[in-house]
Formats: C-alpha cells, sequence, structure tokens
C-alpha cells in the first residue's frame, strides 16, 4: 500500500511501505543474485588515478594521429590504382607477344612504343597518386562525431573516451580497436539517418522514459510482459526482417535518449535501466530469444558505459535458466550492474533507488500523468519512505500553521492496510 498525503501548506507527501516480514515464505525459484554491485566513477580527469589519467592521454594521442590520417574515413584507393597500371602494363605485354610471332619486327617495334606509353601512364599516375596522398596528409583533420560529441573537442570527448577505456579495463589499444569499430558500425548502419527516420510507435509501451532516480539518472522501462499480446510479438519477431527492424528501432530510442544527456564531465551521461519481466513470454520463444542476443551484442559492443544500473523487477523462475545461458556473453563489469527482485520485492527494490514519487503508479509509485482529473501531485513533489510492519501501527503527523485544505490518496499493492485520519488542534 502506498499512502500519500498532502498539505496545501507543508506540500508534502508519504509513502508508506508495508513490510512483507512473512507474508510470503514460499518464493519462485531464488533469482540470480549479483556479487559485487557497481558505483559509478567520476569523469573528471582530476579524479582519475595515475594509470586511467595515462591511458586517457595515450588513448587521445592515437585518436588524434587517426584523425590527422584519416583512419576513421574510408581507405583511400590507392592500391586500386596500382593493380590498375599494373594489369594495363601486363595486358599491353602480351599483346605485344602475340603481334611479334604474328606480323614481325615492325608491329614489335610498335607494340615497344606502346609499352613505353604505357610505362609513362603508369609513372604519372603514380606521381597523381603521391600528390593526392601528399595533399590528404597536408589537410586538416577528419571531424568525427559519436553520439552527436566531436572527438577531441573538449572535456566532452573526455568523457565519451573513457567510457571506451572502462568497457576494455583501460588497455589502450583494445579500446581504439573498440572506437574505431564503433565508427565504422555506426556508418554501417547509418546512425545519423535513423535518428530522424519515423520507425512508428508501436513499441511505445514496451519502451519509456520515465523520471529519475535518487542520483539523477533518467530512467528507462523496459516491459516485456507487452509481448503477450500475440499480434505484437508476431509482428516484432516472426520474421528476420521484422526482428531487423524491431533492433533498428531499439537502437533508434537508445541514441535518441543518449543525446539528450549530459557528457560535461560533472553531468548525468548515463541511463537507469527497469526490465519488467512479469507475464514476459518465457525461454521457449526462439524468436524473442534471437532478436534478444541480437540487440545485446550490438548494444555491448557500440554503447560502452550507458547503463548505471540494470534492475530486473517481477523475475520468474524460468529467468534462472536463461541468465545462466546469457551469463557468458556478458563482461563482469557489465553484470556488476545488475540487480534482481522476485514479484514480492519489486516496489521495494525500485524505492531503494528512485523516489516513489517519480515510479509510475503500475509499478506502487506514487507518478501519475497529469491531467485536469488528477490535479494534486506531480513528480515535483517530494515523498518521504515509511516501512509499517506487521500487526503494528504507524502514525504519521502533518503539522500546519494555518487555514488549509489536506488531500490524501491510498494505493494499496499486494497487502491490505486499514488507517484512519484525526485532526489534533
Amino acid at each position: 500500500m502506498r499512502v500519500t498525503e498532502k498539505s496545501a501548506a507543508t506540500n508534502e507527501e508519504v509513502a508508506v511501505v508495508p513490510d512483507s516480514g512473512k507474508a510470503k515464505q514460499v518464493e519462485e525459484k531464488k533469482v540470480p543474485q549479483t556479487l559485487v554491485s557497481f558505483k559509478e566513477e567520476s569523469n573528471a580527469v582530476a579524479d582519475l588515478s595515475d594509470i586511467e589519467g595515462r591511458a586517457l592521454e595515450e588513448l587521445k594521442q592515437l585518436v588524434q594521429e587517426a584523425l590527422s590520417s584519416h583512419q576513421f574515413s574510408s581507405a583511400p584507393p590507392k592500391k586500386e590504382v596500382k593493380q590498375s597500371a599494373s594489369a594495363i602494363q601486363e595486358t599491353s605485354k602480351t599483346e605485344a607477344l602475340v603481334s611479334d610471332s604474328d606480323v614481325g619486327t615492325e608491329m614489335k617495334q610498335s607494340a615497344e612504343t606502346q609499352e613505353s606509353k604505357v610505362e609513362k601512364t603508369t609513372e604519372k599516375e603514380s606521381q597523381e597518386v603521391a600528390k593526392e596522398e601528399q595533399k590528404v596528409a597536408s589537410s586538416s583533420p577528419e571531424e568525427v562525431t559519436i553520439w552527436g560529441i566531436p572527438l577531441l573537442k573538449d572535456d566532452r570527448s573526455d568523457v565519451v573516451l573513457l567510457k571506451f577505456l572502462r568497457a576494455r579495463d583501460f588497455k589502450v589499444k583494445d579500446a581504439f580497436v573498440m572506437i574505431k569499430n564503433t565508427i565504422q558500425w555506426r556508418r554501417d548502419f547509418k546512425i545519423d539517418e535513423l535518428v530522424d527516420e519515423d520507425l512508428g510507435d508501436d513499441l511505445e509501451k514496451v519502451v519509456f522514459m520515465h523520471g529519475y532516480d535518487r542520483e539523477g539518472h533518467p530512467v528507462c522501462y523496459n516491459v516485456y510482459g507487452e509481448f503477450q499480446n500475440k499480434e505484437l510479438y508476431q509482428k516484432t519477431f516472426s520474421d528476420e526482417e521484422k526482428r531487423s527492424k524491431f533492433l533498428r528501432w531499439r537502437i533508434q530510442f537508445l541514441e535518441r535518449s543518449i543525446r539528450k544527456l549530459d557528457f560535461n564531465p560533472g553531468g548525468i551521461s548515463t541511463i537507469f535501466q527497469v526490465n519488467d519481466l512479469k507475464n514476459a513470454p518465457g525461454p521457449g520463444k526462439k524468436e524473442l530469444r534471437l532478436a534478444t542476443k541480437q540487440a545485446l551484442f550490438s548494444l555491448q559492443d557500440n554503447y560502452p558505459e550507458f547503463v548505471a544500473k540494470q534492475v530486473f523487477i517481477n523475475v520468474p523462475w524460468w529467468y534462472v535458466a536463461f541468465y545462466t545461458m546469457m551469463s557468458p556473453f556478458m563482461t563482469q563489469r557489465t553484470k556488476s550492474k545488475f540487480v534482481y527482485a522476485s514479484p514480492s520485492k519489486s516496489a521495494e527494490t525500485l524505492f531503494k533507488y528512485i523516489s516513489p514519487e517519480q515510479v509510475p503508479i503500475q509499478y506502487g509509485g506514487l507518478s501519475v500523468d497529469y491531467c485536469d482529473c488528477n490535479p494534486e501531485f506531480t513528480i515535483a513533489d517530494p515523498a518521504t519512505d515509511i516501512t509499517v510492519k506487521p500487526a503494528t501501527k504507524q502514525t504519521v503527523e502533518i503539522i500546519i500553521y494555518e487555514k488549509c485544505i489536506l488531500v490524501w490518496e491510498l494505493r494499496v499493492v499486494g497487502w491490505e492496510v486499514s488507517y484512519s485520519a484525526e485532526f489534533m488542534p
């Protein structure tokens, strides 16, 4: 139950959460637990250790060299030109030999003259290629952006590079290779075009942003239970083309969300993820399994360090098997960000990380969409958490000093709670 009380004088909300106690002694099979809890690091250069600082400088040097030599662009057609010239020369020699055997010395001289011309042409082409390479080398460095942030421009660039370094345990060469691969993937996937593409709104209830956690991270909800709708499931996963479109939609949603983040060193550049597994299709759904695996690889390889925490709620018994299957494909750092909660512990777990006024009402929170029929409370009104143990009473006092109107709202999640209100002058 959530008891919400608001005073016109104090503008205060109170969330009263009953303690489950022994209300559910029989839990579904034990959900996986994370042994090491992840703590987000600072992106300020001054807060880095000596090893981390040196790694960042080395990576910046590699990126600078790559930008100056245009390594992130398509490779210049140097080899192709040489092969073409060589092929012309070889063909001319063959034609000359044929002419020797057929028409004699006069044609041979003609062939030699032609070969001489080809050699001059080849030499000229080589000189042109050399000039073109010189021109590229002397030109200004190429400009490359990732998530709307230019590489090596300002402090925001450091935050981007640190994401790749942390994803590769500060191994500079590995981080640099990851950056190159990500830039190429983004070019192949045409990310900049995808951001503005209209992919429809069929999945807006499956993935959506709502509120912020206690540390200011925007919260993204992934509601797998929506795929119980057979029509939506078939429309999303029934064949490779549909699964590919779902992946594009998911990446588009993430890309748009990321571009709203603050990449300054002291800003919020990660997202809090909530994965609701209530009524989610089980591991028997091959199509969903394939789509999930494909998405996992794409996001882990090309969107490093964008998740502050992954909270799984309403975790069913079968998820243990699913987690065991997917675990080998995840890094230890990724797994350290995971938190799991069974159905009876879901609301309690969410409130540990997100204030009740920021949690949607379908998850036991106090956040409702503002409308004319519900004008009293918004996410701007703070809430206080109070735990009520079984068979006990809890008094909540709201002290007022002037004439006012009090408004409160009751919501029940799981267990019944009786209450009464009393005015004490």
